[in-house]
C-alpha cells in the first residue's frame, strides 16, 4: 500500500528513516535543494539525485494537493508485526520490546494522532498502536506526524495478523486516567504498554479492565485535562528521564 507524502519534512523523515521514497516530486529543484542544505545537509545528494521537477498540475495529482514547500512524494507503506505487542523485556533474543508501547483507545481525532506518533519518535517509544475503527495510517494521520510513522511500529491490533484487540497484549499495561495513582510514584518499565483512552470519552471498559495498574498525571487543581499528545510526552520523559538516572 501506498503513501502520500505532503511536504519537505514528512518526505526527509521518510529518507531517514528507511522509506523508499519514490516518486519525489518537487515544483523547484533548487528551492527544494536549498531547503536540505538548511533543514536536511545529510539528504542533499538524494534531493538532488532523485527529486523530479514537476509543474503544478502534476504535483497535486500525484500527491492530492498543493503543499507550501513544493515538495512531496509516494512510498510505500512498512509492514507491521503484530507480534511486537506480545513481546516482553523477559523475552529472549533481539526481539524483546527496549522501549513502552503508546497504545491509543478508540482515537478520534486524526491531527492528535498523527502528533502522538511525532512525540512517539522523538522520545525513543517502541511504537504506537491503536485499538478502535481509525486507520492508522490514514493521510491526515500521517500529516499530523510529519511522515515519522516511519521512525517507529504503527499499526492497528484489531484485526492485524491475528491479534484481535487487546488479546495477546504482554507485559505491563500502564492506563493513565485522572483517578489513578500518581505518575510521580511510578516507575515505568522500558517493556510497558502505555494505554490512553479518547479525547472526548477516555478509557474504554474493555482497556480499564486489562490494566495493571491506573496512573494519573499531575496536573494543577482546576485544569480540567492535557492534550493527548501532552499527556503522550508527559509519561514518555517520565520514563525517559528514570532510566537515564537508574
Amino acid at each position: 500500500m501506498r503513501v502520500t507524502l505532503e511536504g519537505f519534512h514528512a518526505v526527509k523523515h521518510a529518507l531517514r528513516f528507511g522509506g523508499d521514497v519514490d516518486p519525489l516530486l518537487v515544483l523547484d529543484a533548487e528551492k527544494a535543494l536549498a531547503f536540505a542544505r538548511s533543514h536536511a545537509p545529510d539528504l542533499v545528494a538524494v534531493f538532488a539525485e532523485r527529486a523530479r521537477e514537476v509543474d503544478a498540475a502534476e504535483f497535486t495529482r500525484v500527491i492530492g494537493r498543493a503543499h507550501p514547500t513544493g515538495v512531496g512524494g509516494l512510498a510505500d507503506r512498512p509492514g507491521f508485526d503484530p507480534g511486537l505487542v506480545a513481546r516482553t523485556g523477559s523475552d529472549p533474543g533481539p526481539v524483546a520490546r527496549t522501549a513502552p508501547l503508546v497504545l491509543l483507545d478508540n482515537p478520534r481525532n486524526l491531527g492528535n494522532f498523527g502528533a502522538v506518533i511525532r512525540v512517539a519518535a522523538g522520545l525513543g517509544a517502541g511504537g504506537v498502536v491503536s485499538v478502535g475503527d481509525v486507520d492508522p495510517w490514514h493521510p491526515n494521520v500521517v500529516r499530523g506526524s510529519a511522515g515519522l510513522h516511519f521512525a517507529l511500529p504503527v499499526g492497528r491490533l484489531a484485526g492485524v495478523g491475528g491479534v484481535d484487540g487487546l488479546d495477546g497484549i504482554g507485559g505491563e499495561v500502564i492506563a493513565f486516567d485522572a483517578d489513578g495513582e500518581d505518575l510521580r510514584d511510578v516507575r515505568i518499565p522500558d517493556d510497558a504498554v502505555l494505554a490512553f483512552g479518547s479525547e472526548r470519552h477516555g478509557l474504554s471498559d474493555a482497556v480499564r479492565e486489562r490494566a495493571d495498574r491506573v496512573v494519573s498525571l499531575p496536573m494543577r487543581p482546576k485544569v480540567s485535562s492535557y492534550n493527548l499528545t501532552t499527556s503522550v510526552a508527559m509519561a514518555l520523559y517520565h520514563w525517559e528521564l528514570f532510566r537515564r538516572a537508574s
